[in-house]
């Protein structure tokens, strides 16, 4: 069975057949050639795979965001950001991070994140006289952030998979790796802005108007203390905060800033309705995908044969840095999550390394892959926002990606980035 699931998913994919298609047809493919088991399993595991409340979190938290690329949260937060950085050379690139990193804090998907305040920053950094593949490459690589810094939908899947975490404890985990990130690539914004010159156009505004900027912002700051301290506070649960999320994104939006209206609400619903189908679809599918892998003992052969090979936890890690970059090139974070957390998770548990650690490990690995081609989701949603080709913008990509290898290499050797606060915050187990 484990063979004609691979060989079928990986034919389904050079045929270009859409993820969650693959996952599902080359699960029925592998039950219904070895005829063991009725096809209906696989329906029945699928179904399986949605039947969870936590994971109601995840089309509220996807609507949370699309409302606020549609409403004025993001041109707020853009305009407090760029306050401080944007007269600096190289100042609209670092806006795009500091813009990018504060909108992960209330958003939680990195495609919304790089389609709404991503696009309108790098139409920006166009206008000013950045190159327009660098501007694009930028908002990428920050995009990367998103579901990292909480709260994350990659997160949320992530702590089903594996017991000896919890929905909070890695929301903490986080913020000090997407920190981080959003340094190490302000660094490199830094060096290309001095190597090409890209200068401010921009002089700082008045101490006045920052001020009045940064009051405006407020609202759209407070969501992210609302939703981690809610959690934190024992007030609501992470499924509880996302419906907070987007009923605070609905009132700040059309009674704080103004200018939301129920056009922009339906349109909002529609686009997170398409997102969040397209998401649970892959949800399910990858579910069936592992419960065949889970039936024929590949995960429990896997764990044998690293315990065979008697690695350190160092070098486990490093292993699993290597197995992760070349999965995440294939496939999307969700099913990367879904078919491979139950196989590596106990195989971590056992070398002792603690699960927020390896989860953060496991989460900026497939993360990566989004910025990483052939299948780089975050490549063509940037590339169609701002209208170029793939190819440009994965020309400008290398400084970058590099960036979020030393990021990962650090995450890997200090545990400590990604356990100290779930420990001080006393969510840790």
């Amino acid at each position: 069975m484990v063979e004609i699931l691979i060989a079928a998913f990986l034919i389904l994919m050079v045929m270009g057949v859409p993820i969650a298609f693959a996952l599902a047809m080359a699960a029925f493919a592998a039950v219904g050639l070895s005829g063991r088991y009725p096809l209906v399993v696989v329906v029945k595991e699928m179904f399986t795979g949605l039947d969870s409340f936590p994971l109601l979190a995840v089309p509220f938290f996807i609507l949370a965001a699309e409302i606020m690329s549609t409403g004025a949260i993001s041109r707020m937060l853009l305009r407090f950001a760029s306050q401080f950085v944007g007269h600096l050379r190289g100042g609209l690139g670092y806006a795009n991070v500091l813009t990018g990193t504060l909108f992960a804090g209330i958003s939680g998907s990195a495609l919304a994140s790089a389609a709404g305040p991503g696009a309108m920053m790098a139409r920006m950094m166009e206008r000013s006289g950045y190159s327009k593949a660098y501007a694009g490459a930028l908002t990428i690589s920050v995009a990367v952030i998103d579901p990292i810094i909480p709260p994350s939908i990659t997160m949320i899947i992530y702590a089903l998979q594996d017991r000896n975490t919890s929905v909070g404890s890695l929301f903490m985990a986080g913020i000090l790796p997407g920190i981080l990130i959003a340094a190490l690539l302000a660094a490199v914004n830094w060096w290309i802005s001095r190597k090409r010159n890209y200068r401010s156009l921009e002089p700082r505004p008045p101490v006045g108007q920052m001020v009045r900027n940064s009051f405006a912002a407020l609202p759209a700051l407070l969501l992210i203390v609302l939703i981690v301290g809610g959690i934190r506070g024992g007030v609501f649960t992470p499924t509880e905060a996302s419906v907070v999320a987007v009923f605070y994104a609905i009132l700040t939006s059309a009674f704080v800033y103004r200018g939301f209206t129920l056009a922009d609400l339906w349109g909002a619903f529609l686009r997170s309705a398409i997102m969040s189908v397209a998401v649970l679809m892959i949800l399910a599918a990858a579910r069936a995908f592992a419960w065949v892998l889970i039936i024929e003992g590949v995960p429990q052969a896997m764990a044998d044969a690293v315990i065979a090979m008697d690695l350190s936890p160092i070098a486990f890690l490093l292993m699993v840095n290597l197995l992760l970059l070349g999965f995440g090139m294939f496939m999307d974070p969700l099913p990367g999550v879904m078919i491979l957390v139950p196989i590596l998770a106990p195989i971590a548990h056992n070398l002792g390394i603690a699960a927020d650690h390896f989860a953060i490990i496991v989460i900026v690995n497939l993360t990566f892959g989004l910025m990483t081609p052939p299948v780089g989701g975050l490549i063509f949603v940037v590339a169609s926002a701002t209208k170029q080709k793939p190819s440009a913008l994965i020309r400008e990509l290398p400084p970058f990606f590099l960036a979020a290898l030393a990021a990962l290499l650090i995450l890997t050797f200090v545990p400590a980035l990604s356990t100290w606060l779930p420990r001080v915050s006393g969510f840790a187990r």
